[in-house]
């Protein structure tokens, strides 16, 4: 029993240490946010709400720079001031806002944060065990290549939420009569606006490339109209 006790102890932390991070961000955007009150978008939301059988979506603006969508643990949803005042300036359109908060939505009715929590605690203890075997194996250089091998299976796991919220909101804004192409053309725009080049390997990025992402897209629009 007693050799298992590093690994419990791991997975506790890993348990009382997300759900400080999802306190820490609660606060953060409490203090940060208000809920968005454009007319113009409103009344694409009230779209989405039908779709989805809903009174009414409600989504709030975060005041940081940043180009983003968030849906918080609690199930909020957030767009970033930076993508607004992109919005208001004619660089990305009401229907493109909207895909961000279908895809954040995703995330919501998909239980990806509660998905998280639960992949958290338990890579935390996945590493430390990988550590305390390579250890042995590797001395000196076992924790490192487990946090490593840990960190490949993370944004790994982020991928797929990534994909899964990408087809639910395509799934959302075909049903609201918007079709894919808001998601397509964001995501053309997404790297140039946020200053993201996509130089990092594809199995390091906790996102999926740009390009995947409109081709998964497409492939099940192309299913959808039997194009494929």
């Amino acid at each position: 029993m007693l050799k298992f006790t590093p690994l419990l102890l791991a997975l506790i932390y890993g348990i009382v240490a997300w759900r400080f991070s999802a306190w820490r961000l609660k606060s953060e955007l409490d203090n940060k946010s208000a809920e968005l009150a454009d007319p113009g978008l409103r009344k694409h939301m009230g779209r989405l709400a039908e779709a989805l059988d809903l009174p009414r979506i409600k989504v709030h603006l975060y005041d940081v720079p940043t180009i983003n969508g968030l849906a918080a643990p609690d199930g909020r949803i957030f767009i970033t001031r930076g993508f607004y005042d992109a919005y208001r300036a004619g660089t990305v359109t009401a229907e493109e806002i909207l895909s961000v908060v279908a895809h954040e939505l995703g995330h919501v009715a998909l239980g990806h944060s509660r998905r998280r929590m639960i992949d958290f605690s338990g890579q935390n203890a996945l590493r430390m065990g990988l550590a305390m075997v390579l250890a042995r194996i590797l001395p000196g250089f076992g924790p490192m290549v487990a946090g490593a091998l840990t960190s490949l299976l993370t944004a790994k796991l982020s991928r797929k939420d990534e994909y899964e919220a990408d087809a639910y909101a395509s799934a959302l804004l075909t049903k609201a009569g918007y079709g894919t192409a808001p998601q397509v053309s964001l995501f053309e725009k997404l790297e140039t606006l946020s200053g993201n080049r996509g130089n990092s390997p594809a199995w390091l990025l906790s996102h999926p490339k740009t390009a995947e992402r409109i081709a998964a897209i497409q492939a099940l629009d192309a299913k959808w109209h039997g194009r494929g």
